[in-house]
């Protein structure tokens, strides 16, 4: 005969197993889709001056860096630091440009658990500068947020 409260523990540790095999990790094909998504709703998003969006897509403590064109020289970066700064900047800068397209092409994505960097080309209409932008992300809370940007990457020719 069982100890009391064998068989309530028993259930209890059956259910734990089976609530963790349903919570499995998404594939690296599953996450590679996710980000290029999230990537080209950050696009959509300053084209369409979608604030609320955006504010959706920023991780709370996100930065954006400017490398200014000089990527071992920090000194000389505009920063932004949090999302309330991010959307200042979004709001203040970037809705009064003209967007047609905009965002990195010929994505790398490293994805090293809750965590990704991707970097890529970037593109704004038809000016193309490679290796110009680095993104960040963490999944949280289930799903993938935006924790940086810096762009400028390439170094410019002075």
């Amino acid at each position: 005969m069982a100890k009391p409260g064998t068989t309530t523990r028993y259930l209890i540790f059956c259910v734990l197993c089976a609530a963790a095999a349903c919570a499995r990790r998404p594939s690296p094909a599953e996450d590679q889709a996710a980000l290029h998504a999230l990537i080209a709703a950050e696009g959509e998003a300053a084209r369409t001056r979608d604030a609320e969006r955006l504010e959706s897509l920023w991780a709370v403590d996100a930065l954006v860096r400017d490398a200014n064109h000089t990527p071992d020289n920090p000194q000389d970066d505009r920063v932004w630091q949090g999302r309330d700064a991010i959307l200042s900047r979004y709001t203040s800068v970037i809705f009064y440009l003209t967007l047609d397209e905009m965002g990195p092409v010929d994505l790398v994505i490293d994805v090293q658990g809750d965590a990704a960097v991707v970097t890529g080309t970037t593109r704004i209409g038809t000016e193309l500068s490679p290796g110009g932008e680095r993104w960040t992300f963490a999944r949280r809370e289930g799903g993938w947020q935006i924790t940086g940007i810096t762009f400028n990457l390439e170094a410019s020719e002075r």
